[in-house]
């Protein structure tokens, strides 16, 4: 355990920030098995509207740093292929 108080401080807000982080990450991977479950029923307007929700909320999650931008762009893009497909 910490003795410092900064040290402390700094705990406190690793815990903060790792619980937005995971709430984040959560709800990303909610976004995107929703939007996969869309394009598996064969509901083509739904699938678009679904895409949309998903590429903001990855497009969220990377500005936060919550992800690697590359991993947002990759999602995005693999993502696009089973919408078009």
């Amino acid at each position: 355990m910490a003795n410092i108080k900064s040290a402390k401080k700094r705990i406190k807000v690793i815990e903060t920030k790792t619980l937005r982080n995971r709430m984040v990450k959560s709800a990303l991977k909610t976004n995107i098995k929703q939007f996969l479950a869309t394009v598996a029923e064969g509901k083509a307007e739904e699938a678009k509207v679904e895409f949309n929700k998903t590429v903001k909320a990855l497009d969220m999650a990377a500005s936060k740093g919550v992800i690697h931008k590359n991993k947002a762009a990759r999602t995005k893009s693999r993502l696009a292929a089973k919408l078009n497909a």
